[in-house]
C-alpha cells in the first residue's frame, strides 16, 4: 500500500455540523471547565472555548486518510494550527471544507507527513477559522518525496512566566469523547493494550483544550474572542488522572509560547505551542486579482454591481447591449462605455462589451472579452434582462421567446463558457438573477416568471456540477428601482429601492468568503431573506402494490398538503430516496 500522491488538491468536504449551546457546554466540561469558569458552562451569556474548533476535524480526518490511502496502523495526529477570524457563536451550523496541500517524506521507516488545510464558516455567513492539520503516517515513508521544512520554535532559556496546574479526572475521556472523538483507544482497555498501552489514554485534543483554557486564563482572562491563533505539536500520550502543567512564556505583546508537561514525570506532552491574541480584526471582502463579468451592467443594478466590484479590487467586463427596455433597437455603446469610464476614474480596471446575451455567439464573445483583456474569469453575474408584459392570452409567441432568450437562454449562453474556465482553474462564482415574480407569480408576466423560475432550476444543477471544482452558484431575487421598474413602482418608492441596497448581498454571494451554493435570496431595501423550494412530509396512501382511487387522497388531503416539518432537498436523489424509504418498514 502506498500513499496516493494524486490526492493533493482534492477537495475534502464540505461537512456540516449542527450544534447548540449544549454541545459547546459539553465540550467545555470535557476539557475540565466547571464552576470556576462558568462562562463556558452556563447558557446565560455563554462563551465558547476557541479550541471547540477542533471538533470539526472528526468528520474530515477519516476522508483525509481515505483520500491519501494512509496505512491506518501507523496514523497519528501530529500537529494542529487554528487561525481564528471571528468568535465562534454558541450555536448554529458549521460548514467545513478543505484539501490536502502537501506530502512530505521523512524517509523509509521514518514515516510521512500529510498536510491538509480547512476553512470553517458559520451559518451567519462569517468565516470562523482556518485549520491546518498535520497527520504523521508512521508506515508510509520512503516514497521519494521532499522532506518537510524544519520548524524551529526557539523557547526562551528561562523559567516560564506563568504556570497553570490542572488535574484531569480519570474519567475525563468518557466526557470528552461525547464531543465526537469516539476512537476505542480512549475507552476500551483491551483495545488500548493491543495498541501497546497499559490502559486507555487521554485524547491529545482533550489536553489541547485544557491548554487553551489555561492560556486564556492567564493572557486574555474572560475574553476568548481575542484568541487569534493556536498552534502546537502532539508529542507524547498521557494517562487519564495524571496531573498536567501548562507552561507559558510571554514573548511579545500579543504572542506567547507554551507547552504542556506531565506533572509527575516532567515529560513534554504537547510542544511547540504558539498562542497569538488581540482584538478581532474584521475581515474585509475584497476581489483583488479576480476578474468579473457583469451582464446588463450599463445601468441600474448591473452598474452598481460593476462599480462595487471594481472598488474592491476586481477587474470588470462591463457588458451591455444598450438596447431598449423591451430588447428592441440596434443598441448603443454609450451605457457600457460610461460605466467603464466611471470605474477608470476611480482607479479601477474595466473593459466594455456590447454583445447580446440572447445568442450563443454573443455569450461566447462576452467571456472571450474577459480572457483577452484579463486572462481568466472568476466571477459571473447574470443580470441582463428585458420586459415584454402581456396577459397570457395576449402573449405573442415572439414576446414569450424574446424574454426567455435574454433571461434564461442568456444565462446559459454566458455561463457555459465561463463555467468551462472556472472548472479548469478549480474556482468560480456564478450569480443568477431571479425575481419575486418568478418565485411567487405576478399578473401579466408569464414569460418573465417562467424564465425567472427556470433560472432556479439551472442553479440547482450547476451547484451539483460545480461542487468538486469550488464553483459556487447562487441566485438573487432583487427588488430595486431600474428602467424595468420605472413605470411600475410608485414614485415615493424609488429612493427606498436604490440598487445600492441590494448590492451587498450580490457581492457577498460572489466572494471567496461565501460558503454556500444552490441558495436563493430575496434582497431589497436593505432587507434580506432566503427562499427555498420545500417539500412537506406528506402521507402514504398506497398500501403495498394495491391500486388506489383518487377518492382515497381526500381522506389524507390535509396531511398531504401540510408543510409543517418541510424539507429543502439538495438534489433529486435525496427526495426520491425519502419517497422510497416511506415504504420501508422499520426493523
Amino acid at each position: 500500500m502506498a500513499l496516493d500522491l494524486s490526492a493533493i488538491g482534492k477537495q475534502i468536504g464540505p461537512y456540516t455540523k449542527d450544534y447548540t449551546w449544549k454541545d459547546t457546554v459539553l465540550y467545555a466540561l470535557g476539557v475540565g471547565a466547571g464552576f470556576s469558569d462558568l462562562d463556558y458552562c452556563y447558557e446565560k451569556d455563554l462563551k465558547v472555548i476557541p479550541s471547540f474548533a477542533i471538533t470539526t476535524a472528526y468528520d474530515l480526518m477519516p476522508e483525509l486518510a481515505t483520500a491519501s490511502n494512509i496505512n491506518l496502523a501507523g496514523i497519528l495526529h501530529g500537529e494542529h494550527e487554528i487561525i481564528f477570524h471571528n468568535p465562534i457563536p454558541p450555536e448554529g451550523i458549521l460548514s467545513t471544507a478543505g484539501a490536502i496541500t502537501h506530502y512530505y517524506d521523512k524517509g523509509k521507516d521514518k514515516g510521512a507527513l500529510i498536510i491538509a488545510e480547512f476553512e470553517t464558516h458559520h451559518s451567519n455567513g462569517d468565516k470562523l477559522f482556518t485549520s491546518i492539520a498535520t497527520v504523521f503516517a508512521r508506515l508510509d515513508g520512503g516514497f521519494g518525496g521532499e522532506d518537510a521544512p524544519k520548524k524551529q520554535i526557539p523557547f526562551p532559556e528561562r523559567e516560564p512566566d506563568m504556570v497553570v496546574d490542572a488535574e484531569p479526572s480519570e474519567d475525563q475521556p468518557l466526557i470528552f469523547r461525547l464531543s465526537g472523538d469516539i476512537f476505542q483507544l480512549h475507552v476500551d482497555r483491551e483495545f488500548a493494550k493491543m495498541a501497546g498501552f497499559e490502559q486507555p489514554i487521554m485524547h491529545g485534543l482533550c489536553t489541547h483544550g485544557y491548554a487553551c483554557r489555561a492560556l486564556i486564563e492567564k493572557l486574555v482572562p474572560g475574553e476568548p474572542q481575542k484568541v487569534r491563533r493556536l498552534d502546537c505539536r502532539f508529542k507524547r500520550p498521557l494517562y487519564p488522572g495524571v496531573p498536567i502543567k501548562t507552561l507559558i512564556w510571554q514573548i511579545d505583546d500579543g504572542q506567547a509560547l507554551w507547552r504542556v508537561v506531565n506533572a509527575e514525570s516532567g515529560e513534554v506532552v504537547i510542544d511547540n505551542g504558539v498562542f497569538e491574541y488581540g482584538d478581532p480584526v474584521k475581515e474585509e471582502i475584497r476581489f483583488d486579482g479576480r476578474v468579473a463579468i457583469v451582464t446588463g451592467a450599463g445601468a441600474g443594478l448591473g452598474r452598481v454591481y460593476a462599480l462595487e466590484l471594481a472598488k474592491r479590487g476586481a477587474r470588470v467586463v462591463v457588458n451591455d447591449l444598450g438596447g431598449a427596455r423591451d430588447g428592441s433597437g440596434q443598441g448603443s455603446k454609450n451605457p457600457a462605455d460610461q460605466v467603464v469610464a466611471e470605474i477608470q476614474a476611480l482607479g479601477g480596471e474595466a473593459v466594455a462589451n456590447y454583445d447580446s446575451v440572447a445568442s450563443v455567439e454573443g455569450g461566447g464573445r462576452i467571456v472571450k472579452s474577459a480572457l483577452e483583456a484579463f486572462g481568466t474569469v472568476d466571477i459571473l453575474i447574470n443580470n441582463a434582462g428585458i420586459l415584454r408584459d402581456k396577459t397570457f392570452l395576449k402573449m405573442a409567441p415572439q414576446n414569450w421567446q424574446a424574454v426567455l432568450d435574454v433571461h434564461l437562454n442568456g444565462a446559459f449562453h454566458v455561463s457555459r463558457p465561463a463555467f468551462g474556465v472556472m472548472k479548469q482553474k478549480g474556482y468560480g462564482r456564478i450569480l443568477l438573477t431571479t425575481s419575486a415574480a418568478g418565485l411567487y407569480g405576478n399578473f401579466g408576466q408569464s414569460n418573465y416568471t417562467a424564465a425567472k423560475m427556470g433560472l432556479v432550476g439551472l442553479m440547482n444543477t450547476l451547484k451539483l456540477e460545480g461542487e468538486k471544482y469550488d464553483i459556487k452558484v447562487n441566485t438573487i431575487a432583487p427588488v430595486a428601482a431600474s428602467r424595468l421598474t420605472a413605470d411600475i413602482l410608485p414614485p415615493d418608492f424609488i429612493d427606498k429601492l436604490k440598487p445600492e441596497l441590494v448590492a451587498p448581498m450580490a457581492l457577498y454571494l460572489v466572494s471567496e468568503q461565501c460558503p454556500v451554493s444552490g441558495r436563493v435570496y430575496n434582497a431589497g431595501m436593505g432587507y434580506f431573506n432566503r427562499a427555498a423550494i420545500a417539500t412537506g412530509p406528506g402521507a402514504q396512501v398506497r398500501d403495498g402494490e394495491n391500486i388506489f382511487a383518487p377518492e382515497q387522497l381526500l381522506t389524507q388531503w390535509e396531511q398531504i398538503s401540510d408543510l409543517k416539518g418541510a424539507k429543502a432537498y439538495w438534489n433529486a436523489t435525496e427526495q426520491i430516496g425519502d419517497v422510497l424509504q416511506a415504504f420501508e418498514k422499520p426493523e
